[in-house]
């Protein structure tokens, strides 16, 4: 299946600029003196798509995630409670998952049908009630792991000798570095766009953990970035940061912000190079940037041994080393990270706590404390913790 990823790009309207160059011949003087004394804009407006719904941006994102089953299901109504009773405001809900299926049923005609589950069985009313609730929606989409593809298309995945390349976890990726990869993806944000989702979220946009360990293992082809004279390293880079700037372009005419996940490590490096995730560059082609900064996910870092049992100081630890480092953008994105709402148990006894209320106001209030306004919680089955005063904070100074 080919998806050539075009329907955006035939929707601009570029103006020829025909008043900015006047034709002086005679035969066309009367004309032009009859379109300089008319105002005419610089640039013609861009055509936007108008899904029909109306979402106002809160005073700032605080958001849940919300798998397809769950906005499919009775649970979708308990989220939509829970929300109408606290200051959360934002939903994250699945759009295109973690195993590369659609969550919604698409016609028959759609290049997507193969891949489309009925999860969400009424996706339009379920924006049209998230739009009656003030629920700001965005439409996660997971890009580069990818099971579902690869089985029908192999040469855009990695292989390992004749078979598809899988990871610990039975999963499979599909290649960044290939533009028909980028258009499936895209193709998908736009449709989610225009069904009336404010924001796209880009998860997984990036390589397979331990790639620079199976580069020269794995047989994959690089399209365009063969050509690149640098090393497998800044292309991968390249690929990834080339990706989220392409599709943010893609999604300008449908009116949607961008915004990507992004492992919270790696605004400590100068880039994750065997991912390919450079967090500077990520973030200065995106809206939004979404740090996954889990207490439970680190390890050996800020000085702290057991961060799982210290939120509030390894969130803030965290917070302090990207502020530095959207300071240093000269337009950053807004900073809306990712927070703990479960429990690590596998961590092992001593090494984790029970999370609840407590937990994650603790979170909360370090990242309010230095002025992170956003976030969004995770917790895959979608059970978050009662009672939690979700603007703890929010009036602290730096």
């Amino acid at each position: 299946m080919v998806i050539t990823g075009l329907l955006a790009s035939l929707l601009w309207q570029h103006p020829a600029g025909a008043a900015a160059e006047k034709d002086r011949a005679a035969t066309h003087h009367s004309r032009m003196l009859a379109i300089e004394k008319k105002e005419l804009p610089a640039e013609a407006p861009r055509f936007v798509f108008d899904s029909g719904l109306k979402f106002e941006y809160p005073d700032a994102i605080r958001g849940i995630y919300v798998t397809g089953h769950s906005a499919g299901g009775s649970r979708f109504n308990e989220l939509v409670k829970l929300i109408d009773s606290t200051d959360l405001n934002a939903m994250v809900i699945d759009i295109k998952d973690d195993w590369g299926n659609i969550t919604y049923k698409l016609p028959k005609d759609s290049p997507f049908t193969d891949i489309s589950q009925n999860l969400i069985k009424d996706p339009q009313a379920m924006l049209k009630l998230m739009e009656e609730k003030h629920i700001y929606p965005i439409a996660r989409i997971v890009v580069f792991k990818d099971s579902t593809l690869p089985k029908k298309r192999p040469d855009l995945s990695f292989k390992d000798g004749k078979k598809i390349w899988v990871n610990g976890r039975g999963e499979s990726f599909v290649n960044p570095f290939l533009q028909e990869v980028w258009d499936y993806n895209v193709d998908i944000a736009i449709e989610a766009a225009k069904m009336g989702f404010q924001e796209i979220q880009f998860d997984y946009v990036r390589f397979p953990e331990g790639f620079e360990n199976r580069d020269e293992q794995l047989v994959y082809g690089m399209g365009e970035y063969k050509k690149n004279k640098e090393d497998n390293i800044q292309k991968r880079v390249h690929a990834v940061t080339d990706f989220v700037a392409y599709a943010r372009e893609k999604l300008k005419p449908y009116g949607a912000k961008v915004s990507v996940d992004i492992f919270g490590y790696t605004a400590t490096l100068p880039e994750a190079p065997g991912i390919g995730q450079n967090f500077t560059k990520i973030s200065e082609n995106v809206d939004v940037i979404s740090s996954m900064i889990y207490p439970s996910h680190w390890t050996g870092y800020f000085g702290i041994a057991k961060p799982d049992l210290e939120p509030y100081k390894l969130v803030r630890e965290y917070a302090k080393v990207e502020n530095a480092k959207l300071k240093e953008l000269k337009n950053p994105p807004i900073s809306r990270p990712w927070i703990q709402d479960f429990t690590a148990s596998y961590l092992g006894s001593g090494n984790y706590q029970v999370y609840g209320k407590n937990e994650v106001e603790a979170q909360i209030k370090a990242l309010n404390d230095e002025g992170i306004t956003e976030f969004l919680l995770w917790n895959a089955g979608n059970k978050y913790s009662p009672n939690v005063n979700y603007t703890i904070g929010k009036n602290t100074k730096k």
